[in-house]
């Protein structure tokens, strides 16, 4: 047996130590991707209709795959009766004698017109002819992808109370961070965080105050929150407090004397190339420069210019790409730009005195410096040609906005720009993302977040190809990222795909049982003897204490202040035998009434002094004398 066992063992370790094990099962990407695929009404989408009509695998597949099907295609089970098919070209041949189509169709070949353009995922299969419909949405998809928006499946960040009303993506898109009228700030992490979709931190930047903005450094080791307060954090990538920017003094009527600002915030920007430099605006009607390293005064104090003297809020700010401009949205409805150059002030070098009818709550550059966008409460948003600032190149109108941090942002590419609306009480449609086509300047897509919440903030990620909408109300609030299998990278794809950890045996702890060690007498630590003494002394009875004497008026026979505390006086007041009638006489009346008694029974001093004193004689009251 022990040689066996020796061969046994020797015959063992020639294998891995996997051998004999299961592999788990994983899940397809294709069926986790097919999950969270988006069904939105205003958006065509119609390649599952068509996959289930052709029996095609989905689109999120591979071209390979996708290919391989329609080369090979799974035979059935049972062994083919007859003699084998005929070759493809015969059945082509067939097909167009008889019309009769047999066996999935080729995917179409690519014309030389569109060699310039670049086919991204598996090709469609060719629409049925006759059917004038099916041509329609052909042609609709063929608009949706000339500008691959990737939009196909959705996720949800979740965990806000409220609405969420900032948003930041750091420029790896590695980690997002969202604000919320809730006075919370929440950080995710794609590389750390599984399908649950939960945040790794939590943050409240100032209590009882709402965050309005949230922007990265251009390094993205630190991020700038800006909330309802007067004062600025910067936080550095893992949510700890790096400093705090200080308040100005309110007294102080210019405010360029003061060292910050004195009214509550509004929004702030990082500059997009110095990691030293943050921009801020604020409601007491000024802009200001400041300096990551000295938290205790800013750099640069910006006036806007205004048509009577007063404090005017500003509502937005914003750099260029360069960081060589600066664009404030003032809440009279003007916009202001200056330029940073030697010897420059508060003078705006642009400024549109009607820019929108109500106020301002976006503005955002483009890459080459010509554009210009603006969003407003007035529901519009204008493009604007920087050399041309008179009028508006583009006006786009019913845009309902209802909340001050409704922006504007660019596709990667900047041929698209696009932004939210919010939900009006008798909409019907709900919060939408509207895209616009920057050449063209019409309407592109418009694609739909929430039926009941509105869209406020917007971001289209360069390096992930997906796009982050936030959206909420006064009951909830979440952070949409539309992502497509096809045309997107990590971030949504890698943790959706990443299943959560089951629990093991080390998981589940017993809750423990405390004890309180002075719960019973036995557990109990023994006093000390100072403390021994201090209550021996308190105990009349073993300090052998004598009584302390009764002071104070008697009553009932007993001299002290007990007045009735004694069981018997108690009961002899109750019976109605001790009336306390003392304070309603006269005491001359009261001594005279026991005078007849003391001279006939005389017992105390009396007898001693009845031979010798003579009889008393007391005065009498004259009534007539005193009426005198």
């Amino acid at each position: 047996m022990e040689d066996e066992a020796e061969i046994y063992d020797g015959i063992r370790a020639q294998f891995p130590l996997t051998f004999g094990k299961q592999a788990k099962s994983q899940t397809p990407l294709e069926k986790i991707h097919n999950a969270t695929r988006r069904s939105d009404p205003l958006t065509t989408t119609t390649a599952a209709t068509d996959n289930e009509k052709n029996n095609l695998p989905s689109i999120s597949s591979s071209s390979k795959e996708w290919l391989g099907t329609l080369r090979n295609p799974k035979s059935s089970d049972a062994a083919p009766i007859g003699p084998p098919p005929p070759p493809p070209r015969q059945q082509e041949l067939e097909a167009d004698d008889d019309d009769v189509v047999i066996g999935p169709p080729r995917p179409p070949q690519q014309q030389e017109d569109d060699a310039d353009s670049v086919m991204i995922g598996p090709p469609r299969p060719p629409a049925e002819s006759g059917d004038d419909d099916d041509d329609d949405v052909d042609e609709e998809e063929g608009e949706e992808n000339r500008h691959q928006i990737p939009m196909s499946n959705e996720i949800v960040l979740k965990g806000h109370t409220k609405i969420v009303s900032a948003l930041a993506v750091d420029h790896s898109g590695s980690r997002v961070l969202s604000g919320s009228y809730d006075y919370t700030v929440r950080m995710y992490d794609f590389q750390g965080m599984n399908s649950r979709l939960q945040s790794f931190r939590q943050l409240e930047p100032s209590e009882g105050h709402q965050v309005r903005n949230l922007s990265w450094s251009p390094t993205s080791d630190r991020f700038l929150c800006v909330t309802g307060s007067a004062q600025a954090k910067i936080y550095d990538r893992d949510g700890l407090t790096l400093g705090e920017f200080v308040k100005g003094d309110m007294y102080i009527r210019d405010l360029k004397n003061t060292k910050g600002h004195i009214c509550g915030l509004t929004c702030g920007e990082w500059h997009p190339k110095t990691k030293e430099t943050i921009l801020t605006s604020s409601e007491d009607g000024s802009l200001r420069i400041w300096d990551v390293n000295e938290f205790k005064s800013q750099k640069q104090v910006i006036k806007p210019k205004l048509a009577r003297p007063g404090r005017v809020a500003v509502t937005t700010c914003a750099w260029d790409c360069d960081g060589k401009c600066i664009a404030g949205g003032i809440g009279d409805g003007s916009i202001q730009v200056w330029n940073l150059k030697p010897g420059w002030g508060s003078r705006p070098d642009i400024h549109v005195e009607k820019g929108h009818s109500d106020d301002i709550t976006a503005l955002k550059f483009s890459s080459d410096g010509r554009i210009l966008l603006s969003r407003s409460f007035d529901g519009s948003l204008k493009v604007w040609d920087l050399r041309k600032m008179k009028e508006p190149l583009k006006v786009f109108e019913d845009l309902p906005n209802n909340y001050a941090q409704t922006n504007v942002a660019f596709s990667p590419d900047e041929q698209l720009f696009l932004t939210g609306t919010s939900v009006e009480r008798e909409s019907t449609t709900g919060g939408l993302l509207c895209f616009y086509d920057r050449e063209k300047l019409e309407l592109v897509s418009r694609v739909g977040i929430s039926p009941a919440c509105s869209v406020v903030q917007c971001a289209w990620h360069p390096k992930l190809n997906q796009i982050f909408a936030t959206a909420g109300d006064k009951s909830q609030g979440g952070t949409h990222i539309l992502y497509d299998p096809r045309l997107s990278e990590r971030g949504a794809l890698v943790c959706v795909a990443r299943a959560p950890r089951k629990k093991s045996v080390d998981d589940f702890e017993v809750a423990p049982v405390i004890h309180n060690p002075h719960a019973l007498p036995l557990f109990r630590d023994q006093p000390s003897r100072k403390r021994q003494r201090e209550k021996l002394l308190k105990d009349p009875i073993k300090s052998h204490k004598p009584e302390v004497p009764v002071t104070g008026p008697g009553h009932g026979g007993r001299v002290g202040a007990s007045k009735g505390s004694l069981l018997t006086q108690y009961l002899l007041k109750q019976g109605g035998m001790i009336k306390e009638t003392w304070m309603e006489e006269d005491p001359r009346e009261a001594i005279l009434k026991y005078a007849d008694v003391a001279a006939k029974d005389p017992k105390y001093i009396a007898p001693a002094y009845a031979q010798t004193q003579p009889a008393p004689v007391f005065q009498e009251s004259d009534s007539e004398d005193e009426e005198k």
